[in-house]
């Protein structure tokens, strides 16, 4: 599972251009699930993400988290991140879970992390989406969940 976590000032997604999902401060997470992702993958992220101290201190150090900041997640998935570009030209996806796979492990990392208290908004599983973001740093992590 592939996570590319952007801490933001704000952040919507649309659909159709109407906005279904918005938040102020936080994190926006635009979450990729793969084929061999398992509920081990989700519970790592969903306790890891929320976890991560990138929010500045009083001192201008990042040493606080979500958590302690009590901001909100846009959780957007976004199956393109499993893209492999090494050979040709065009992105192959095979890696990359299929919806029946993917929905219900996108779906419980939304609620293991509403679970810890945080105020999560979603995009729309399978939809177009447009993503807006105001990036605050910017700070952009990657996290990889085989990698943990």
């Amino acid at each position: 599972m592939l996570a590319v976590i952007q801490r933001v000032k704000e952040s919507s997604v649309s659909v159709d251009e109407k906005v279904v999902g918005a938040i102020g401060a936080g994190f926006l997470v635009l979450l990729g699930v793969a084929s061999e992702d398992t509920g081990k993958d989700v519970a790592y992220l969903a306790d890891k993400i929320p976890h991560l101290r990138i929010f500045e201190d009083d001192q201008g150090k990042m040493n606080r988290s979500l958590l302690d900041t009590g901001g909100s997640m846009l959780v957007v998935s976004q199956f393109t991140l499993l893209g492999d570009c090494r050979k040709g030209r065009r992105p192959s996806f095979i890696k990359a879970a299929r919806p029946e796979i993917a929905t219900p492990l996108y779906e419980s990392f939304v609620s293991q992390v509403r679970e810890k208290g945080v105020h999560v908004e979603t995009g729309r599983f399978q939809a177009m989406m447009a993503v807006q973001l105001v990036n605050d740093g910017p700070v952009t992590l990657i996290l990889n969940s085989v990698n943990a």
